[in-house]
């Protein structure tokens, strides 16, 4: 069943008592809940205790297919039983879906079953800041920061590695129209570092222009959002994929930690 506005809300609070397991469902609540976003369907196998909950794009144009499926199950067996027998998920069409690794080898196998293929995405470490005064403070005297707007979606989309589809173009608008993003602007006012919030809000797509590498900005472009994101109320958390260590060190630095039993996972099924 879909989830009515008055629902969303329950459903929100209902899923903090399974954090840090259902982190990017909770948070794509809690941004769906609060501010202005493209169509989707968040969808439940029962109400009000459901265990299975499923938020997707509704896919209106071909760049919808781009955005991800988010999955959250507290029982597998239920999981299994909804992907495999219903219509959840649209196996004649791309799906890029998200969920935690064990859920995401059920997913896995069904996909298999329906002689769909997969491709593994990204594989991530999720990092939390859980006190904000374990954020150290950070000078930015001298940086001008502001927000990005709709004037710097290709920029952002030809810099992010899974940018070069232009499918992805529909996903970063609605990234940057309605959830918080920072920039660190040049002298001319163009930018030169930059970090958005995903649909899940969580942080992410950090980049710094190579020629403005070295100078701080990414570290100060976390603080930024860190301290927007905890007044609006927002969860604070990022992904980073196993093997970046770079990232994975930068927000260690800043107070944030991981649980090491958990990682998220990404795959693509069927072809773009």
């Amino acid at each position: 069943m879909e989830l009515t506005e008055d629902q969303l809300k329950i459903a929100e609070s209902e899923l903090k008592r399974y954090l840090p397991r259902s982190q990017k469902v909770y948070g794509y609540l809690v941004l769906r809940n609060r501010v202005r976003s493209d169509p989707d369907e968040v969808l439940v196998d029962r109400w009000p205790h459901f265990r299975v909950i499923v938020c997707k794009p509704r896919y209106e144009e071909r760049g919808d297919m781009f955005k991800d499926t988010l999955v959250f199950a507290n029982d597998e067996v239920i999981l299994e039983e909804i992907i495999r027998k219903s219509s959840v998920i649209d196996w004649t069409r791309y799906v890029c879906l998200g969920t935690c690794l064990p859920h995401m080898e059920i997913v896995k196998a069904v996909a298999a079953e329906e002689n769909v293929t997969s491709n593994k995405l990204a594989v991530c470490h999720m990092m939390t800041l859980e006190e904000m005064i374990s954020l150290p403070a950070i000078d930015s005297s001298g940086i001008s920061l502001s927000s990005l707007d709709e004037s710097h979606i290709d920029l952002v989309n030809q810099m992010w590695k899974f940018g070069e589809n232009k499918d992805a173009l529909r996903m970063i608008r609605n990234m940057i129209s309605n959830f918080p993003s920072c920039c660190v602007l040049d002298a001319e006012g163009k930018p030169v570092s930059w970090i958005l919030t995903y649909a899940s809000c969580a942080m992410g797509m950090l980049y710094t222009l190579p020629e403005h590498r070295g100078k701080g900005y990414a570290k100060v472009l976390v603080s930024s959002m860190t301290k927007r994101q905890r007044a609006q109320g927002y969860p604070v958390y990022c992904f980073i994929e196993e093997g970046n260590m770079v990232s994975y060190r930068l927000f260690k630095s800043l107070g944030f930690t991981e649980d090491p039993s958990y990682r998220s996972a990404w795959f693509g099924f069927n072809d773009f």
